[in-house]
């Protein structure tokens, strides 16, 4: 580790809270599907800011779009209105199908929002008495780290002394239509919330048709199907939603990270009029949600995203990485899986930290990951990643996985 890299690691142990556990790189520049160090070392991002750089790091139409409103117009707050956010909702509404959109900044707030539109929902116009709605959750879901949010976690980690804890919320095992349909046989119940794969838990891919059977279950039951795309949304799968696989649409879709191009906070709720006109004025908002820059930004975002066609590339590059990392047959790699440019390996290791310690090998070798849930590695690249560089990533991961 060089001097300046622990000059910049020293200034955030003493002055910032001590809520992460980064890989011990100090980053400066990025481009495309690499990241640069303070010291000028190149690396592959393997990350991808948890897919929120998508289309890759400091793309030059989202950074031209970006200079060019900041110039403008930054916020108004939506006491005002401004002359982009129309255009912004009308592009959102006709790309994914839905009467509204709902913006918002970070991915928990596109959560916490439609939490209260399906509350609001089950109240007004399912008729559920009010304070008794009760929302469906998965175990080893993650949706973010607010007190509602980590009310129905099964993370201790993201949980422990943070009571008391929200009520309101039945949790069942994720990938459990039995479970499922047992839960929905609960008048009060307003809405299932599941994320199509979910991320934090190690990339865990549902059967194929779980999203459709627990879509059509819901629909039978009349409760609201949300689908937390925040992170398999927009083209990190090979196709637009996680949920067009299994060719649902949600009642209610929830976007975020790569919404701006990993350029600023922007996420978004989109459902039809029977669901967001339930919320009336003056009760719900935020001051920077919906702001002029973020809404010219996600729309030169979602364009690049259609135009450079990264669905079809994560499709491609993703099902080529997979069957290369299978190939591999290492002993220290015991499950492969994942979707499109979403993928996870498990660690097959008797050393406790043995995840930790390949990513700081990986780090060595120019490519940066980050384990979770001890054993799991994301392999996660930006969408416009080729074959020769998935085939360059694929020798460093060979010559980083024996320890």
């Amino acid at each position: 580790m060089t001097s300046k890299t622990e000059y910049y690691l020293e200034k955030e142990a003493r002055y910032g809270a001590h809520n992460y556990h980064p890989i011990p790189v100090v980053l400066e520049k990025g481009a495309g599907v690499f990241l640069w160090d303070v010291d000028g070392h190149r690396y592959y991002d393997f990350l991808s800011g948890y897919s929120a750089v998508n289309q890759g790091h400091c793309h030059p139409r989202i950074i031209e779009t970006f200079i060019e409103q900041s110039q403008k117009l930054t916020l108004t707050s939506r006491a005002f209105h401004n002359n982009v956010l129309g255009e912004y909702e009308e592009f959102m509404c006709n790309l994914f199908g839905y009467d509204k959109v709902l913006p918002m900044n970070t991915g928990v707030e596109a959560v916490e929002s439609a939490l209260k539109l399906a509350r609001r929902w089950g109240y007004d116009v399912k008729g559920v008495h009010p304070n008794d709605a009760v929302i469906i959750t998965c175990s080893g879901n993650f949706h973010g780290r607010t007190i509602s949010v980590i009310s129905f976690s099964t993370d201790d980690d993201s949980k422990r002394n943070f009571g008391p804890y929200t009520p309101g919320f039945t949790t069942i095992p994720y990938n459990d239509i039995p479970l499922l349909e047992k839960a929905l046989n609960n008048k009060n119940v307003v809405a299932f919330l599941v994320e199509p794969i979910q991320g934090e838990a190690g990339v865990v891919v549902p059967d194929d048709g779980y999203l459709a059977s627990a879509a059509n279950l819901c629909k039978k039951a009349q409760v609201l199907f949300i689908a937390d795309e925040i992170q398999t949304g927009l083209c990190r799968t090979g196709k637009m939603l996680a949920c067009d696989h299994d060719e649902v649409r949600p009642d209610i879709v929830l976007l975020g990270k790569a919404l701006s191009g990993g350029t600023m906070p922007v996420s978004a709720v989109l459902c039809d009029d029977e669901v967001m006109l339930t919320i009336k004025p003056g009760e719900h908002g935020s001051t920077y949600g919906g702001n002029p820059l973020a809404c010219k930004v996600a729309m030169t975002s979602m364009q690049v995203l259609l135009d450079e066609k990264m669905a079809e590339n994560a499709a491609e590059q993703g099902a080529y990485l997979r069957r290369e990392l299978v190939n591999m047959d290492h002993e220290n790699i015991s499950i492969v899986r994942g979707k499109g440019l979403l993928n996870a390996i498990v660690i097959n290791h008797p050393t406790k930290d043995a995840a930790w310690e390949m990513c700081l090998k990986l780090k060595s070798n120019g490519l940066l990951a980050k384990p979770t849930h001890g054993d799991r590695i994301r392999f996660a690249p930006p969408l416009p990643i080729t074959k020769e560089q998935i085939d360059e990533c694929l020798e460093i991961i060979k010559n980083s996985i024996t320890l």
